[in-house]
């Protein structure tokens, strides 16, 4: 592969390029996004979640009521998708084929990142404000388990295998979960890295990525030890990593998406900054096309100390692939 030097030194990889947007144009904010087992995917925007055709970025469908949403994932076995709703201190359940409204189920206070762990075959919230994990079985669509923890959840990742990973974000810290004893394993630090957000993880080689300010902390998800960091663009709050490629991306409000390759256990690179938006925090990636998706507004400056705000009919979606 052809590596290009760039006048800062750090090698970039040509081959990922921002390669089209999807225009959504609706108003409210957003969170997470994720790539649905149906070829579509799916937007956090606000009070509903947004569904598009994943190839050509048109419409298909809306989750509605899913007031202060922040996370989607999915149980493709019983055909149920799930939304973490944080203003309702809630999760919505839908059918897959139709975007149908299930039903409701109530969580700890203000569930933000949601996964699916196909261990335990639950559905898992990080809850915001109540410092727990509320653990949902999803054939009885009932909380079957609570994990408190000593510090804000931010996301979460399985090893697949019984151990849940959760970034604990006002504390720099990894926290191990059991999911079978549903109980708190052990907690590690993420010093030198600062306000954790986005994490990933490789199973294979048993390393954790986290999205901390301005850097991807790379952790032994065995032993906890930090086997590097390395830059990230400012403002991450997505960490997605490619198995078959081999590459983490981390997305990062200021307007990159970072890549760093990953050739072994204890060897990683970055090799591309791959210019976006300002606002383009969030992300997640199909491993299959290999293509990676981010939402994002055109926005303006706030009064001073404030985020920067969307402007009205922005909202899109970034789409960068690698050719």
């Amino acid at each position: 592969m052809f590596i290009l030097f760039i006048p800062d030194g750090k090698a970039q990889d040509p081959s990922f390029q921002l390669s089209k947007t999807f225009r959504v144009g609706s108003p409210g904010g957003w969170d997470y996004i994720a790539v649905g087992p149906d070829n579509k995917i799916y937007i956090s925007h606000g009070s509903h979640v947004v569904i598009l055709d994943e190839k050509k970025g048109d419409s298909v469908g809306v989750i509605p009521n899913t007031f202060g949403v922040h996370g989607i994932a999915f149980y493709e076995t019983l055909g149920k998708g799930y939304t973490s709703n944080g203003r309702t201190n809630s999760v919505t359940v839908f059918d897959i084929g139709t975007g149908k409204v299930l039903n409701q189920i109530p969580t700890g206070q203000n569930p933000d990142a949601i996964l699916f762990d196909a261990f335990s075959h639950t559905i898992i919230t990080c809850n915001g404000r109540s410092h727990d994990l509320s653990i949902i079985d999803p054939v009885t669509e009932q909380v079957v388990g609570t994990v408190f923890l000593d510090g804000k959840p931010e996301t979460a990742v399985s090893d697949e295998a019984g151990r849940i990973f959760v970034n604990i974000e006002d504390k720099n810290e990894i926290t191990v979960v059991d999911v079978v004893h549903k109980n708190v394993i052990t907690s590690w630090s993420l010093s030198p890295g600062d306000g954790p957000t986005g994490l990933a993880i490789d199973r294979k080689t048993k390393r954790l990525f986290a999205g901390c300010d301005k850097w991807l902390m790379v952790m032994d998800a065995i032993s906890g030890a930090i086997v590097g960091k390395y830059p990230i663009g400012n403002g991450c709050d997505g960490v997605a990593f490619d198995n078959h490629l081999k590459d983490v991306f981390a997305s990062c409000g200021e307007g990159v998406l970072t890549i760093i390759h990953e050739s072994s256990a204890s060897s990683f690179k970055v090799i591309a900054n791959v210019p976006t938006k300002r606002s383009a925090r969030t992300l997640a990636v199909d491993e299959k096309r290999h293509e990676v998706f981010l939402p994002a507004a055109d926005t303006e400056k706030g009064a001073s100390g404030e985020r920067l705000r969307p402007l009205p009919g922005t909202f899109q979606v970034l789409v960068v692939c690698k050719r």
